[in-house]
């Protein structure tokens, strides 16, 4: 085995297990917090990175500083699609829950391709895309490097939020016991709120990210659900706290697949899948 092949798989699971652990912690936050899996979590994403593209175009916006306007923007999108739509089935079966935001990442989708159409769009001309760094046998770019850097910050930023601040705390004791939360004050629904909110503002940030790493396309936040949804399986449905090392887990493993086994590009996307189904199978052999 080619052992720089080996160090350079490894390292770019770790860059994009960053990147993964972002979009995932957001997921992660919805389930815990509010109860409910938003399948419409990976369009969130999807209109970041679309969002991104569009003003670059067409006002010269840097993505780095694009991070600022999408966040907000994608927070608010959270809000007004919590308001109108999620709080009104918190109370109705799963399977209606699942259904709905199905249908919200559909209906995302398709605005998307309404607007931009189902061609990759490409930020082009950005400098800092072309510089990489090469140490021993590996080359480590610095886009990658970047997306790493400020995914692990503001993942460790969320957990320091839940811990120390009082929306925070808020939210931890929404997730223990609904009830009693409202019992002893607080607004469960403003909770709510501001959780969706705040996991729709996470996924825009990772949008920026990959729309800079490699050109998106409408579908790209089906793949990323997939990918977030498949971390979160790992780390335990709600589990925030097990988010990163989850992260590292499904992106090494994606990235040693795609690079180590003969057409493994191609069986990328089937790992997430094949990890589902051994954890849930572990795990239900464990309960019995």
């Amino acid at each position: 085995m080619d052992l720089n092949l080996l160090a350079q798989a490894l390292v770019s699971g770790i860059l994009a297990a960053g990147l993964y652990a972002l979009v995932s912690v957001g997921l992660a936050l919805a389930i815990g917090v509010i109860g409910i899996v938003n399948f419409a979590h990976g369009e969130f994403f999807m209109i970041g990175a679309f969002l991104a593209y569009q003003l670059f175009v067409s006002f010269g916006i840097d993505p780095v500083w694009s991070l600022l306007l999408v966040a907000p923007a994608l927070g608010l999108i959270g809000a007004l699609i919590y308001t109108s739509t999620i709080r009104f089935v918190l109370k109705a079966p799963e399977l209606n829950q699942m259904l709905l935001t199905f249908g919200i990442g559909i209906i995302l989708t398709n605005m998307a391709l309404l607007i931009w159409g189902g061609d990759p769009r490409t930020i082009a001309g950005i400098a800092y895309r072309s510089i990489g760094y090469q140490v021993g046998g590996v080359s480590i770019g610095l886009v990658p490097l970047a997306s790493f850097v400020i995914s692990f910050t503001l993942v460790l930023g969320l957990y320091w939020m839940l811990a120390r601040t009082p929306i925070g705390r808020a939210m931890r004791a929404v997730a223990q016991n609904r009830t009693g939360a409202a019992l002893v004050g607080l607004e469960v629904n403003r909770v709510y709120l501001v959780a969706f909110a705040l996991s729709a503002a996470l996924a825009g940030i990772g949008g920026v990210m990959i729309a800079v790493i490699q050109s998106p396309t409408p579908g790209v936040g089906l793949a990323f659900t997939l990918k977030a949804f498949a971390i979160v399986v790992v780390a335990g449905l709600g589990n925030i706290r097990g988010v990163l090392f989850a992260s590292l887990f499904v992106a090494i493993s994606e990235s040693l697949v795609a690079t180590l086994v003969p057409n493994g590009d191609t069986l990328r996307n089937a790992v997430f899948f094949a990890i589902i189904f051994a954890v849930l199978v572990w795990r239900s052999r464990r309960v019995a």
